[in-house]
This record gives structure tokens, C-alpha cells and sequence, in this order.
């Protein structure tokens, strides 16, 4: 089975390009889980992330936006104590910020989902070098997320997050994932 050329043989790494990258999500838990992890990824391998995934969720409160826009400083400080995920003082703040934020969006998921008008960008790229690694979407998505006070959301992050997310449907055209999510949405 064809994947796309950065997906490793590991299972995690399998399991998530063939369930989770590229498939659009508009569940808000997800959607901001998405983005905190993204943010804990920079300067890392996205791997690293998933192998600490579930050790995140447990600890950031399955990233329930309330809960997660409560977190005390303390927990923070215990958090910054436990191996089993990315422990960055500044990151941990941010997440708890952004989940603050989230909940100040009228509708954070229509919000995420504007950058794109609403529904999936479908891309064709033949080879993984095709694939941009900051676009014009993401620059405004960066810039609109910035001016509302959100951290960690730089371009790049943010052109992975909408590939992620399935915003940008960026598997490669030989890659077995591409046809199936290529095919229009059944309503």
C-alpha cells in the first residue's frame, strides 16, 4: 500500500496518515487539540507528538477548552515534571491561552474553516517536494490567529494544522489516501 513519502513504517505514524491526516474535522475538541499539539511540535518531529498524544490528553484535560482555559499555574508546574509529554513552560502556557481564546471565538469552528471557505481545498501533488510548506491561506490564518492574541501560531504551523485538520487535502496523488478523500462529500 502507496502512503505519502513522510510517513514512516511506524504504526502510530501509519495509523494517523491513514485515519486522521487530511480527513476534515469540525468537531471544536479536535479542532483545538489539533492546534495545541501544533504548537508543542515546533522545533520537534511531528511523532514525537503522537507517541506523547495520549499522555497529553490525559494531562490537558482531554483538551476540553473550559477546563483546559483553567488550568493553574500549579498544574502547569507539575506538568513541567512529567516525561511523558513535551515539557516546555512556554508551550503549556500557550495551550492554556489559546484555549482561552477558543472560547472567545462566537464560533471557533467556523472560524478555522473560513480560511478555506468552509469546506476542503483538494490538492494534486504528484511528489512530496510539490507540497508547499507555507501558503498564502496559512499566512492569513497565522495573522488573523496572532492579532487575536493566540501563540505558537506561526505560518508553518498553521499549513500544518489545515493539513491536518483536512482543510488542505495534501496527500500525494500516489498515495491510497488521495482518491478516497478526493471524492466529493455525500450530503
Amino acid at each position: 500500500m502507496k502512503r505519502c513519502h513522510w510517513c514512516t513504517s511506524d504504526p502510530i505514524y501509519m495509523a494517523y496518515h491513514d485515519t486522521e491526516w487530511g480527513v476534515p474535522s469540525y468537531d471544536s475538541r479536535h479542532l483545538l487539540e489539533k492546534l495545541v499539539l501544533e504548537g508543542f511540535q515546533a522545533g520537534l518531529s511531528w511523532i514525537t507528538v503522537l507517541k506523547k498524544r495520549p499522555r497529553f490528553r490525559e494531562v490537558l484535560f482531554n483538551f476540553d477548552a473550559r477546563a483546559l482555559s483553567e488550568m493553574s499555574d500549579e498544574h502547569i508546574e507539575t506538568l513541567m515534571q512529567d516525561t511523558g509529554i513535551i515539557r516546555n513552560r512556554l508551550k503549556l502556557h500557550a495551550a492554556r491561552e489559546n484555549a482561552r481564546l477558543w472560547l472567545l471565538q462566537d464560533d471557533p469552528v467556523a472560524l478555522i474553516w473560513s480560511f478555506v471557505g468552509g469546506s476542503p481545498i483538494i490538492n494534486s501533488y504528484a511528489q512530496h517536494a510539490d507540497i508547499p510548506t507555507i501558503t498564502p491561506v496559512a499566512q492569513e490564518m497565522s495573522r488573523t490567529l496572532k492579532k487575536a492574541g493566540f501563540k505558537f501560531v506561526g505560518p508553518t504551523i498553521c499549513q500544518a494544522y489545515l493539513q491536518g485538520i483536512g482543510a488542505f487535502m495534501d496527500h500525494t496523488t500516489d498515495c491510497f489516501r488521495h482518491q478516497e478523500l478526493a471524492k466529493p462529500a455525500r450530503v
